[in-house]
């Protein structure tokens, strides 16, 4: 029996890489490794050359991702990406087109966010949005944390004046975070995992959540499931969810009554532009507003104005997603003293990527195997 093509159009990174083409080919599947963002190329093809077959090509660019997809009029059954790499209309027509021996059917994404699916078009073609939903919650719960602590404890200015040679006071002590309410937007994965770092060192912690509540409790359908069922074990976040924060009326009711706000909420049709001028206007005087969601929730020139405005209640942000990244990253927020910024790294610890990588390969075997039981599925 032939066995199914997958590209990995970004593979894992350093030693994970082994590991995830391990799994894949366990899987019996075969490979087509993209090595453009492969560190160490010449090594790859030491290492895998006659396991798995080469290409190089920027997977941002469409018109190369379309062709290497289809190359000879072969195909291939999935496509695995972790970096969010668009996959649009014109994507998916030509990957399934007539005549190809192996149109696609698959789509992994190693991570929780699917946003740069189409996700409608993928449904016309018939071709299946797997990700890896809770992967990387306990990496970004610690991201968001250790945003907060640098913003609130004035982290990066101290150090910057110390490489200078400036021996700097603090002009104002800060509230220590036991002084706080968090409030997190989106109270899922990784909204607990924090919401259970946030009340261990003291925060009151409140929540709002789009979805009502229909019962009480953790275990409350607003709040995602600690996990997922896997088709085969992999490694995963040693924590659980942390416990369910308290819930709030509404959104604005949130951003009045908060001193640090954090996103954690997927890039919808409802929730893009979520947070706006209006909604920046509410927040308490000194907030704090971090986001490791996606960009589009966030209104940044917004943001950037009212970053810009001393008599503005928002005091400082700290930023790991954008509306544009990658090559094409661009922001308002560039150059602002009191906006951290990240390059989209929240999720990216070692756990964290591999648990997402080993899942990934898992789901889209079992996809291809025609075992959809317990493997998470996105439409539209």
């Amino acid at each position: 029996m032939e066995r199914s093509r997958v590209l990995l159009v970004d593979a894992a990174p350093g030693a994970l890489l082994g590991q995830e083409l391990e799994r894949l080919l366990g899987h019996g599947l075969a490979v087509t490794l993209n090595l453009r963002r492969v560190a160490d190329g010449a090594g790859a093809r030491a290492d895998w050359g006659g396991r798995v077959d080469f290409t190089d090509f920027d997977p941002f660019d469409e018109a190369a991702l379309l062709a290497e997809t289809v190359r000879d009029g072969l195909g291939h059954h999935a496509v695995k990406s972790r970096a969010g790499v668009p996959l649009r209309a014109a994507f998916l027509a030509g990957a399934t087109r007539p005549g190809l021996a192996h149109p696609l059917r698959v789509i992994g994404r190693a991570g929780a966010g699917t946003d740069h699916v189409e996700l409608a078009a993928a449904a016309r073609h018939g071709v299946t949005v797997t990700h890896t939903p809770g992967s990387n919650a306990d990496a970004v719960a610690e991201f968001a944390l250790a945003q907060l602590l640098a913003l609130t404890r004035g982290l990066r200015s101290y150090d910057e004046a110390a490489h200078r040679g400036e021996w700097r006071a603090a002009t104002a002590p800060p509230e220590e975070l036991s002084e706080l309410t968090l409030g997190i937007v989106g109270p899922g994965r990784i909204g607990r995992a924090l919401a259970g770092r946030a009340s261990a060192l003291g925060m009151e912690v409140q929540a709002f959540s789009r979805r009502p509540a229909t019962t009480s409790g953790p275990s409350a359908p607003d709040l995602a499931p600690a996990s997922t069922p896997q088709p085969t074990p992999t490694p995963a976040p040693a924590s659980a969810p942390g416990p369910a924060p308290r819930p709030n009326r509404s959104l604005p009711d949130l951003l009045a009554t908060s001193d640090v706000v954090s996103l954690h909420l997927p890039l919808t049709p409802e929730t893009r532009g979520l947070i706006g001028r209006a909604e920046l206007a509410l927040m308490r005087p000194g907030a704090i507003l971090l986001n490791t969601a996606r960009g589009g929730i966030v209104d940044e020139q917004a943001l950037a104005d009212a970053l810009r405005d001393p008599a503005h209640p928002l005091a400082a942000a700290a930023v790991d997603t954008f509306e544009h990244e990658h090559a094409a990253f661009a922001s308002p927020l560039f150059g602002l003293p009191n906006a951290l910024l990240t390059p989209h790294v929240a999720g990216m610890t070692r756990t964290a990527m591999a648990t997402a990588a080993l899942r990934c390969a898992d789901h889209i075997a079992a996809l291809l195997a025609g075992r959809p039981e317990g493997i998470p599925v996105v439409t539209a």
